[in-house]
């Protein structure tokens, strides 16, 4: 017999049900029809999802009533009943962030959560539901403009979705209604996937958080709207999706962008994008202490042991190493933005001039401390925006390339590798209890063979590497040196692609 499907299933399911709880779920939907006054497919699917979560209810033993409370359409607000009808520029960093990509592939990263037990996909599908409308900046779709790409409002359903391809697989922008994000499960990991232009780093966890608590509710969780998890049932502010950048830029100077070529670190480079990516789990306290114990952040001392992790991964004797690591503005300035409002420091070291970790640290030191300074961001970010403004009635096909080629710190061969530190997570009680550990994966460029990000929460930091080269040199010097630290190392990751 075929199998049945969710629709004819639900049905079969009210059958089984008393008249006093069929006439419930019959005026539950009817409340809900008025919720969702949008394209007839979109709202079918929506409908169907509401279907597949009450079955979900009654197949764990929830009560209809308590299903139903917790599935309330009044959730849903006005946001299925009203029209999109606005549209997002983009800010500085988002304009100036794609001129040196593909006009039609743009890269994105990844923020992970590890639950306590496996994903419910019937639940995360209504807790996406419920959350987007908490962030209309998110509900968009990318679109190519005659000068700019810019972000349009949808009303649409937002689906999660299994993990079926390889991590921070590349949005393909120069489709018709491209997503700006990705919800996606496997086993108890839920990922959300952002296109670098829509947000940053610190957006995307606030996202991931909300959603995530959300989900913890829809299982019969209580989680408070605090510490960075935004109240879904709360009206948007105006300033989460502010345009930080243009408000901050002073008069003082600016700093340019072109760079000399950096080493690349050698390794034949994959056709898939990635074709690894591998994390480094380890006691989030004895990591600081090894930091502190050498007078150093712990950005410090793990940038310093990615010096020597290039090194070991390139043949070359000469030239300079160049990593970047992304400065959250939000530590100068006054924001609640959950846009882009990040630039970089830029830490330099010769070849010939990397050499034991103690030995360098004090110089990695200082040029992190020297390149996070205001006044050395500030100039950054009046670069950012004169850049924009400098090529603001330049067409986007033409605008692309000569970006390229004028500046040159849009282009892959002016730095190494990249390490973005997003820290400690701070989760609200009634989640910390629930979450594992989290990851952050930074999406590959074009030649940087790796690329780390770290994050840490309850007590876990972990430091991931995105690699685009079969050559296992970095990750396991990186291995070494943290073992040298007398860290204890779990080391996890996923298949190698592409090959």
């Amino acid at each position: 017999m075929a199998k049945k499907t969710k629709s004819t299933e639900f049905s079969g399911y009210l059958l089984t049900l008393p008249g006093e709880e069929r006439e419930a779920v019959s005026a539950f939907f009817k409340v809900l029809d008025r919720h969702l006054r949008i394209g007839r497919e979109w709202k079918r699917q929506l409908v169907r999802d509401f279907e597949a979560a009450i079955l979900w209810y009654a197949k764990n033993g929830v009560p209809l009533d308590e299903a139903l409370r917790r599935l309330s359409p009044t959730k849903l607000g006005g946001f299925y009943s009203r029209p999109a009808d606005d549209w997002f520029p983009l800010d500085a960093a988002a304009k100036v962030y794609p001129l040196s990509m593909s006009h039609k592939q743009m890269a994105v990263f990844r923020l992970s959560a590890y639950l306590d037990r496996d994903v419910a996909p019937e639940l995360l599908q209504m807790a996406l539901t419920f959350t987007i409308k908490r962030f209309p900046f998110f509900a968009t779709t990318i679109k190519n403009g005659v000068f700019w790409h810019y972000i349009d409002a949808a009303k649409r359903r937002f689906p999660v979705e299994p993990e079926s391809t390889v991590p921070c697989a590349d949005i393909n922008v120069s489709l018709t209604g491209s997503k700006s994000f990705r919800v996606l499960y496997f086993k108890n990991r839920v990922s959300c996937e952002f296109f670098h232009i829509l947000t940053d780093g610190t957006g995307g966890m606030i996202f991931l958080k909300t959603l995530t608590a959300e989900y913890l509710r829809l299982l019969g969780e209580s989680v408070p709207a605090e510490r960075g998890v935004l109240d879904i049932d709360g009206l948007p502010d105006a300033a989460e999706s502010a345009d930080d950048f243009s408000k901050c830029v002073s008069g003082r100077k600016s700093s340019g962008f072109v760079d000399k070529p950096a080493i690349q670190m050698g390794g034949k480079l994959s056709s898939v994008k990635p074709c690894q990516v591998i994390h480094f789990d380890m006691d989030a306290g004895a990591l600081r202490a090894a930091a502190r114990a050498r007078g150093a952040s712990v950005t410090a001392l793990v940038t310093a042991m990615m010096f020597i992790c290039c090194k070991a991964a390139t043949d070359r004797q000469h030239g300079t190493v160049h990593i970047q690591v992304p400065v959250n503005m939000r530590n100068y300035f006054e924001s609640k933005t959950l846009r882009n409002f990040s630039l970089y420091a830029n830490i330099r070291l010769a070849l010939e001039d990397i050499g034991p970790l103690d030995g360098i640290l004090p110089e990695v030191s200082r040029q992190l401390r020297d390149g996070v300074a205001f006044d050395k961001m500030q100039e950054m970010m009046n670069g950012a925006v004169k850049l924009v403004r400098s090529v603001r009635l330049v067409p986007l096909f033409i605008k692309c390339p000569v970006a390229r080629v004028i500046y040159g710190f849009l282009g892959d061969r002016a730095f190494t590798t990249t390490l973005s530190n997003l820290g400690v997570v701070d989760l609200p009680e009634g989640m910390a209890e629930h979450i594992k550990k989290m990851d952050f994966v930074l999406g590959t460029v074009a030649l940087a063979r790796a690329a780390c990000s770290m994050v840490t929460v309850n007590g876990v930091a972990t430091l991931s590497v995105a690699k685009l080269t079969t050559d296992p040199s970095f990750e396991e010097r990186m291995y070494a040196l943290l073992r040298d630290l007398g860290l204890e190392v779990k080391v996890s990751g996923s298949e190698l692609y592409g090959f």
